[in-house]
């Protein structure tokens, strides 16, 4: 499949995704709770986890449609952690749209993300009756870790130091989970049986791991345009992302004073001192560093692609969802 034909083919599948999410918040429900989760779920950027069931799903011998409800409850749990997490992030723009806690307030954007929880609960249950239970463990143990990885990743901001190995464990939570989840799941309704369905997990949880590695490139590094987001936010507020804890690890003496020093600023000019940290990252070619361990754990998920017992052709567009995560710029 060409790289047209599969972005063509991507555009369909998302907008199957998003004729069906926009179905599953229903007007029966309070006017202001409706429109929040509406408006959380409006510019949902790629779909990427619902497409990765659907492709999944497809993938072992299923059909995509069979698996588009688990898809949309996959995307809305998805979207219910991004309106929580700007809430604990104080982030006032997503996808080039003010946050749902800053259009709204604080008290609707907890409320509406608590609703869309229970809106992915009942997309799920219209998962044919055979898959449901397994399905669900698989959905309900990755929501949990989710919220383990944001913890985690709370407590890393009072953390005077936080390892490789331990931000490496907060993300394999926080965003690896998620995909991996989708993966699985995508399989198990298309009929995959145990091992296969364990591959293509660890193939999701891998791609999982590039991404928000490539995510946090992107915060600096990426086109504010298209990215979505105030270009170099995590250092303005002090986020720990892999480029910060690699960059202490590596860094010299007086190039760890001053990324503490910026880091540790109360009063500061938000885009000197995000000039300041890239600076220091640029010094120690964290960028590069970076790069290459997204491109490791591609690698990873390819090889992992490569031992699920189906014909190559069939894991084609899974092939090219990982591609496109190498150089994605949104």
């Amino acid at each position: 499949m060409t790289q047209g034909a599969f972005a063509q083919r991507y555009d369909n599948l998302r907008r199957m995704v998003d004729r069906s999410l926009a179905g599953a918040v229903t007007q029966n429900r309070p006017k202001d709770v409706t429109a929040a989760c509406r408006f959380a779920l409006a510019e949902g950027g790629k779909r990427l986890r619902a497409i990765i069931v659907l492709l999944a799903c497809q993938a072992v011998g299923g059909r995509a449609r069979a698996a588009l409800n688990a898809g949309c409850a996959v995307e809305i749990m998805h979207n219910f952690t991004l309106v929580h997490d700007d809430i604990m992030d104080h982030a006032t723009v997503r996808r080039n749209l003010p946050t749902v806690h800053s259009k709204w307030n604080l008290n609707q954007a907890v409320l509406s993300g608590d609703v869309m929880a229970f809106i992915a609960n009942e997309c799920f249950l219209q998962t044919p009756q055979r898959h449901l239970l397994k399905v669900f463990k698989v959905f309900n143990k990755a929501a949990i870790e989710v919220c383990v990885g944001q913890q985690l990743d709370i407590d890393f901001e009072k953390a005077a130091i936080v390892t490789h190995e331990e931000y490496l464990r907060m993300i394999d939570l926080k965003t690896a989970a998620l995909m991996a989840a989708s993966a699985k799941i995508g399989a198990i309704i298309g009929g995959a049986d145990e091992k296969d369905s364990e591959i293509l997990f660890e193939f999701g949880r891998n791609l999982g791991l590039a991404f928000q590695i490539q995510d946090d490139l992107l915060d600096i590094y990426g086109d504010a345009k298209v990215f979505g987001k105030i270009m170099g936010g995590d250092i303005i507020s002090n986020k720990k992302t892999f480029l910060h804890v690699k960059a202490l690890e590596i860094a010299s003496v007086e190039q760890s004073k001053l990324l503490n020093e910026q880091f540790g600023l109360k009063e500061f000019d938000p885009e000197t001192k995000v000039k300041k940290v890239t600076e220091i990252y640029d010094q120690l070619n964290i960028k590069n560093i970076s790069e290459r361990l997204a491109n490791e754990y591609i690698s990873t998920a390819f090889n992992l692609l490569g031992k699920v017992s189906i014909a190559n052709e069939r894991k084609t567009e899974l092939v090219n969802i990982a591609n496109s995560l190498i150089g994605r710029n949104n």
